[in-house]
């Protein structure tokens, strides 16, 4: 019963926030529309076109184009393959899934008022995913520079020795959770590396603020895994009219929500001549839910029967976001007395209060060129400032600091979609290309994106069935602690996604 008290005590008894970075700030400020078939085809190219219910996410006046009330379903598969180097190791591997990726419908009502010059409004909801959150990779190499000794150590030194130790009679899991009520997420790490035996106080005094290390020079055989999973999604509530025969005006009122769960692994071993600790474990879990809101407004006009414009504007998206974590570490090493051992799970659930996190807006300019019946060709640019993104309350310091830091290594981003259509009787051939800047401004670190996709359609009449298939590429470095082992493992991810839509006109 004693125990059960000490786990509920754990997860409400967190005030203090240190769990979120530019990372987070960059995962959720991306807008990775997954889409029907036809949208995915094309590259997603639609801000000048609508009639898909992925277009409406691009450009909402693009529910105005439809004809007839319009319903689609998708389901796709999604495959991310990781090329991981890491110093001198290499390894690959592969995720795949299978989802509900885009669903929705518009409800179009013709005016039969002959002296308005409103021809017809839509009404419509469509859901699509917008992030697919699903990877696992491992790296692993022989570092000859850093230890996660070093991640431990660097977190205590300043820090008094009492503020980062159990007190008499206290367990693991009450001193944990005590230590991150009343000092934070740097000195629970600090007492998982003292209770691990990574480092000693020079002195063994209670005002003690320095440290020495229990791991020491030499080579460091290190292997990282890191599995995540969850969504990022949105549904769109559109509502759009036609002006005349050459003018179309939307807007979307946006509800996103976003479930993350990430878990990471180190596993680190040396035989270094005077290191008496010689392999750590050491695991770390995250789960991010939230909420949040987002607008778009569009126009699309009809310049001549063959040339189209659109422009549109979306919003930041405002998230509430709540964090959880865990952490558990062991040690094995030697000394004179012998071989020891020391688990450290504290077996609570850090509950970190709610924050907020803004992501910049995107504006999108599309054109698009109409050869009657026979297929279309069309483009989009999109620009976006992610040095916009702020976790607030901006007063918070921590917030602050972390709001400096996505100023300082985030940038402008622009993205370039192009898009072709050939349509057959009743087949439809697709084609599209695409390029996404990186959102920082060292692109070594985080790269442009690169992708392409084909599709094919066929028309049995108000029912038709899309299909495509679409790919994309980008490297990044996944820099594995935010101080002390602060080396980055480099990936090449190929994204690979197959998508086949049902739709109906009613």
């Amino acid at each position: 019963m004693k125990k059960i008290f000490i786990f509920i005590i754990g997860v409400i008894a967190m005030p203090i926030l240190n769990a979120q970075d530019i990372t987070d700030a960059v995962r959720y400020s991306q807008d990775e529309i997954q889409g029907s078939a036809r949208f995915r085809a094309m590259g997603g190219a639609f801000g000048a076109l609508g009639g898909d219910m992925s277009a409406i996410n691009i450009n909402p006046a693009g529910s105005a184009i439809f004809s007839n009330s319009h319903v689609s379903i998708s389901l796709g598969n999604f495959n991310t393959d990781n090329d991981v180097s890491y110093f001198n190791g290499l390894n690959s591997s592969s995720d795949s899934d299978i989802d509900l990726n885009q669903a929705g419908g518009v409800f179009v009502f013709y005016n039969n008022d002959a002296n308005s010059s409103w021809r017809k409004f839509s009404i419509g909801v469509a859901y699509d995913r917008v992030g697919n959150f699903d990877n696992d990779w491992v790296a692993n190499g022989v570092n000859p520079n850093n230890s996660i000794g070093d991640y431990f150590l660097q977190s205590a030194q300043g820090l008094r020795l009492d503020e980062i130790s159990a007190l008499p009679g206290e367990s693991i899991s009450q001193a944990y959770n005590e230590i991150g009520s009343l000092f934070g997420f740097r000195h629970q790490q600090a007492f998982l590396g003292f209770e691990g035996f990574i480092f000693d106080p020079v002195s063994d005094t209670d005002d003690n603020t320095q440290y020495t290390p229990n791991i020491v020079g030499g080579n460091y055989d290190q292997r990282f895994a890191l599995a995540s999973a969850g969504y990022n999604g949105k549904v769109a509530f559109n509502f759009a009219g036609q002006y005349r025969d050459n003018i179309s005006f939307g807007i979307n009122l946006n509800s996103h929500f976003i479930n993350y769960e990430r878990s990471t692994f180190l596993r680190e071993q040396n035989s270094n001549a005077g290191s008496t600790i010689n392999q750590v474990d050491f695991q770390n879990n995250l789960l991010t839910t939230g909420t949040g809101f987002s607008f778009q407004l569009g126009t699309i006009a009809k310049i001549t029967e063959e040339l189209r414009l659109g422009l549109s504007y979306a919003s930041p998206t405002w998230y509430y976001l709540n964090d959880e974590t865990s952490q558990f570490l062991a040690t094995a090493g030697s000394d004179t007395a012998g071989d020891f051992t020391a688990v450290v799970d504290p077996r609570v659930i850090n509950i970190f209060p709610e924050y907020r996190l803004q992501t910049p807006g995107k504006i999108t300019g599309s054109l698009a060129y109409v050869f009657g019946g026979k297929g279309l060709l069309s483009f989009d640019y999109s620009v976006k400032d992610f040095s916009n993104t702020k976790f607030r309350p901006t007063s918070d310091n921590f917030f602050s600091i972390q709001n400096d830091i996505i100023n300082d290594q985030l940038t402008t981003a622009s993205t370039y979609r192009i898009g072709g259509e050939y349509r057959h009787k009743q087949f439809s051939f697709r084609g599209g290309y695409r390029f996404e800047e990186s959102p920082y401004k060292d692109t070594d670190f985080y790269g442009d994106l690169t992708g392409y996709s084909l599709g094919l359609g066929y028309s049995f009449g108000n029912t038709k069935l899309d299909a495509s298939f679409s790919q994309s590429e980008r490297t990044i470095s996944h820099q594995l602690f935010n101080v002390g082992l602060t080396d980055a493992a480099q990936i090449d991810t190929r994204l690979t996604d197959i998508i086949l839509t049902l739709s109906f006109n009613l």
